[in-house]
């Protein structure tokens, strides 16, 4: 059973873009009172920006926001987060890196601004709702609130949405993820709104010129170090970790007479480590801080897809629940398990829940729980 809220208050996250105009506009038709914020998450140097800038945040945004919420005859405020978003994504962002690791900030984003500070902000507002517009749907079992995939299989957002709870979808509105993208683009055209053809965000959007490595070089203090082959000999030196990522194989640095690629990075030595291609596989990763949509992670093995970055197909494979981590193994080998990226977990369009990716892992304590369990047939749901 798909999401059916009644009526009432309800804060709409407003980028500016086409997919929160829309989310506006059909929470009105269906009787809601809503009310318009855009989120000033950062400051940008407008001036500098390029002509094919696809983020977000600009002040042209929020007058887009601004223009669609007096095209519909409802409230719209600017809420300052700029604190917070520079704590809980920026600062992530920088220190993953800094680690060894590669981060996913729209994913610590949702988690910790839209519906963490929003919330709390909505409550204030004494609106019952948030919405947004992203393409997912929530829908409600007897075993409680799902998040399911968009009806739109190419805009699907459930993957960066793994870490709401319970409370977060009982109180979460999602319209435009039961429409495809263009259904959705024809309804702010019907609407006469300015943005209705404004393209989609391309960008991580407090980096507007597109280049990490540079912005990375303005805020981590980089050490140098060494790079190695997987049998640990040296082929050269590299100015800092933080530029690089599991499965790169451009700017490395260094020369092989074979393709060679970022294997692992080795954050306390100041290594990185390079190998062939077929170093880059493996059937089994552990998980760190999984979230389980259902409040509770299954008493057993269950089968389920996993997706291991935001584009990726998704691969069967049985989930061992171990404490508030998961240890994951593949039915087929998987390219560039990166430590940091997000595992998300699929039974069909349902969300199971998602973690952190901490790579194949070592230690045998991890993995001694899946030795145990691996007799089990695992559950289908």
């Amino acid at each position: 059973m798909y999401q059916s809220a009644k009526p009432g208050k309800v804060v709409v996250a407003m980028s500016g873009g086409v997919d929160s105009s829309v989310a506006a506009l059909l929470l009105q038709r269906q009787g809601f009172d809503v009310v318009g914020v855009t989120m000033k998450l950062y400051s940008l140097d407008e001036a500098n920006l390029p002509p094919s800038y696809q983020g977000c945040c600009t002040l042209d945004d929020v007058e887009d926001a601004r223009m669609v919420c007096r095209t519909l005859g409802i409230p719209h405020y600017v809420l300052n987060v700029q604190r917070e978003f520079q704590e809980h994504v920026i600062d992530y962002f920088c220190r993953e890196y800094s680690n060894g690791r590669t981060p996913h900030p729209c994913i610590a984003c949702n988690d910790k601004i839209k519906f963490n500070f929003l919330m709390n902000r909505a409550v204030a507002l004494q609106a019952k709702y948030v919405a947004t517009g992203h393409y997912a749907q929530i829908g409600h079992t007897g075993d409680g609130w799902v998040l399911k995939k968009g009806v739109d299989a190419s805009k699907d957002q459930s993957y960066v949405l793994f870490g709401m709870g319970q409370d977060d979808l009982s109180r979460t509105l999602m319209p435009v993820g039961a429409y495809t993208k263009k259904a959705i683009r024809e309804m702010a055209l019907e609407a006469g709104f300015i943005n209705a053809e404004k393209p989609d965000s391309q960008d991580i959007c407090f980096i507007p010129l597109g280049d990490y490595k540079a912005y990375l070089k303005q805020q981590v203090t980089s050490i140098p170090g060494e790079i190695v082959n997987v049998d640990g000999a040296v082929l050269g030196e590299h100015k800092g970790i933080e530029f690089f990522t599991v499965g790169q194989r451009r700017g490395l640095g260094v020369h092989s007479g074979e393709p060679i690629y970022v294997i692992r990075i080795d954050a306390e030595a100041h290594r990185v480590v390079v190998g062939p291609e077929e170093a880059l596989y493996g059937n089994r990763m552990w998980t760190s801080q999984v979230n389980y949509t259902l409040g509770t992670p299954p008493s057993g093995p269950i089968k389920v897809t996993v997706k291991i970055r935001y584009k990726a197909h998704e691969a069967p494979a049985v989930l061992y629940p171990q404490g508030d981590g998961a240890a994951v193994c593949f039915e087929e080998p998987q390219r560039a398990l990166t430590p940091g990226q997000a595992a998300v977990f699929y039974q069909d369009d349902v969300l199971v829940g998602g973690g952190i990716i901490e790579g194949d892992t070592s230690s045998e304590a991890l993995w001694h729980g899946v030795s145990n369990n691996s007799a089990k047939e695992p559950s289908s749901g």
